[in-house]
């Protein structure tokens, strides 16, 4: 008996399931759980104990190094088990360097964006990762969104606004610092998944997040050494300080690998949109916390974010069933095995 041609492999097949997935789920829980402590950690450390920035994402690197480490070894239940590589895939060195890179910008920048400006509007701004994520998901995996898929982007965008509209505050540093972020993070983001879901060679989560915050550890030093006063830091870090970066080193590590494993799940746009509803979460908790007021268009703006991620989950689900019957109709036209109708 002859089988016919699968439409698609089962990494693709992981990818279709997404977020209808109950492992998917449980670390979309976990990674929005750990978001909400590393920001919230952050901006007390910052405006509460007069943190440095450049401290701060540096301390984060580093546990979030020494905690990869042990799960490089110790996968908790993030995969299967731990992979001993017997040669290092092709061009390595550069991948990490350039991951590495990004992480290191992008914690630095959205450190610095927060010191200056609110949460809220500091997610306000993030809220066109998902226009950035669409662009550089074409250039880099040559992933193609239809334009029902990018019109349904534009209500989570908006509503996200409107969540956030009763405490914006402007700042030129802080919002040039968390725009750019918002490019770093996209970037890092697409292509960690195209590491992670290679077809040549598979990265685990723990393999790319300790790889790279060691190469962010590297490329951070002499930026430290630029940027950092290391007397001053050291003579103004006392015991409690230092605890708190490490308990947000241990955040961040933990929000960083639950963002990698849940990659293997989902599409980079997909990623970004469950980014995007995450702000909405953590600006909501942000009035909660700090007890601002909460406005109509707070209100019905997670209503229209809400609306939009539903929306945009319906789309890109068609447009992933249409394609598959494409596919499959055009292997099932050139495979030899033809099925004759009597």
């Amino acid at each position: 008996m002859t089988q016919l041609p699968k439409s698609v492999t089962v990494a693709e097949k992981r990818m279709e399931d997404g977020l209808h997935s109950f492992r998917a789920i449980a670390f979309l829980v976990l990674w929005y759980f750990f978001s909400g402590c590393t920001l919230f950690l952050n901006k007390y450390i910052l405006s509460y104990l007069n943190g440095d920035p450049t401290v701060l994402g540096a301390s984060q690197m580093i546990m979030t190094t020494i905690c990869g480490f042990v799960q490089l070894y110790l996968p908790c239940g993030m995969y299967k088990q731990p992979i001993h590589r017997s040669k290092r895939p092709p061009n390595f060195y550069i991948h990490m360097c350039l991951v590495g890179c990004t992480r290191f910008i992008t914690v630095l920048l959205g450190l610095i964006s927060l010191n200056y400006v609110a949460v809220s509007f500091t997610e306000t701004i993030k809220s066109s990762a998902p226009i950035f994520t669409v662009f550089i998901s074409k250039l880099l995996l040559g992933e193609q969104t239809s334009i029902l898929v990018s019109l349904s982007l534009v209500p989570i965008m908006v509503g996200l606004a409107l969540c956030s509209s009763n405490e914006i505050s402007f700042n030129l540093p802080g919002f040039i610092a968390a725009l750019a972020t918002n490019f770093t993070e996209c970037l890092q983001n697409v292509y960690s998944k195209m590491l992670i879901s290679g077809d040549k060679f598979k990265y685990t989560p723990a393999e790319l997040q300790y790889y790279t915050s060691l190469a962010s550890i590297i490329i951070q030093i002499p930026v430290s050494l630029v940027l950092v006063d290391i007397k001053y830091a050291v003579s103004n870090t006392s015991l409690y300080l230092l605890l708190m970066f490490i308990l947000n080193g241990v955040f961040f590590h933990f929000q960083s690998i639950t963002a990698y494993v849940l990659m293997d799940y989902i599409s980079p746009v997909t990623y970004s949109v469950a980014n995007t509803v995450k702000r909405a979460f953590l600006i909501w908790m942000s009035i909660i916390l700090f007890g601002n007021s909460i406005t109509l268009l707070s209100g019905l703006g997670t209503v229209i974010v809400i609306a939009g991620v539903v929306i945009y989950n319906k789309v890109k689900q068609y447009d992933i069933n249409r394609q598959s019957n494409i596919e499959f109709d055009k292997k099932l036209l050139t495979s030899p095995f033809k099925i004759r109708t009597i």
